[in-house]
């Protein structure tokens, strides 16, 4: 596998561990991460020594989301020449065009950039084996993606859970929020944009397992330790019949709306105002005068 920029990959025993490794950064995403995502998990599930995989985050926390002081302060983003070709809509330069205000919006281009990335954090729900994430301190926005589209999820009890961008410039692409948690509570969140705890997480079904911080190791190696006794064959039945019934629901349509709907948040008045208001601002701030109206800005659970 060729040198990866934003996660470090290694095998103990029967396990493949896959860790976000952009700490000074929250563990921002960047246009490399789900790409060495999709080629880290597609390396376990051809590794025959391989039960089980690993998710876990350094630093911090697992993930703020994207990366997007940069984006959203002055529209430039991240990898700047890349392994695209020139124009490409993975070029930063190409993304910032488009979203001037002054000219006509292209969704299409939108769409081709964050389907590639909804489609590498996919990688974790498609794998042939299973993927049990850790969750530490904060998993937010995009974050979130990774998140849910693993089998299993042990979280902190104190740790921060959500997406905050549904209040402004965002759209959950991998739309998983309804399957993991059923209607009602799906719309509770996203109708207002709050966080969870990592032990209401839990108690709402969205994580498996909880546990206090100075114990959330101990309690993810042993379910790791459970599932890596399976044969891999048995392992892969499971969580193909599984699998079927999100997908039967209408998933991949849904994921496709969600997406085109990810790049109309960014170009609506309010999405304009709130890009504008991180560049004179900066991006915190601009993320705080979001966030206090409610009352949680920085808080690991929601009001009411």
């Amino acid at each position: 596998m060729k040198t990866l920029k934003t996660m470090t990959y290694e095998v103990t025993g029967r396990i493949a561990r896959i860790t976000l490794n952009r700490p000074a950064r929250g563990n921002g995403i960047t246009m490399d991460m789900p790409r060495e995502m999709a080629a880290c998990v597609e390396q376990a599930n051809l590794d025959p020594a391989v039960h089980v995989i690993a998710l876990a985050g350094n630093g911090s926390g697992f993930c703020g989301g994207y990366d997007l002081v940069d984006s959203a302060q002055d529209m430039t983003m991240d990898n700047p020449g890349g392994d695209w070709p020139p124009g490409s809509p993975l070029d930063p330069l190409v993304q910032r065009e488009n979203h001037r205000p002054d000219r006509t919006w292209d969704p299409m281009t939108d769409y081709a950039m964050m389907s590639r990335n909804m489609r590498g954090f996919m990688s974790l729900f498609h794998s042939d084996k299973p993927v049990v994430c850790k969750v530490h301190g904060f998993c937010v926005a995009g974050g979130t993606d990774m998140a849910l589209c693993s089998d299993l999820l042990v979280i902190a009890d104190d740790a921060k859970i959500g997406y905050p961008p549904a209040r402004v410039w965002g759209s959950p692409t991998t739309s998983l929020w309804f399957h993991r948690l059923g209607l009602e509570k799906a719309k509770r969140l996203l109708f207002t944009g709050d966080c969870l705890s990592g032990k209401e997480a839990q108690e709402w079904g969205l994580a498996i397992e909880s546990a206090p911080a100075d114990a959330l190791d101990e309690r993810f190696e042993t379910l790791l330790t459970r599932i890596a006794r399976m044969p891999i064959n048995q392992l892969m039945m499971m969580k193909l019949l599984l699998n079927q019934s999100v997908m039967q629901q209408g998933l991949h349509t849904t994921q496709i709306l969600g997406t085109v709907f990810d790049g109309i948040t960014r170009h609506t008045p309010e999405g304009y105002a709130f890009q504008q208001r991180a560049a004179e601002a900066g991006f915190k701030q601009a993320v705080r005068e979001r966030d206090e109206p409610f009352g949680d800005y920085g808080l690991s659970s929601f009001k009411g």
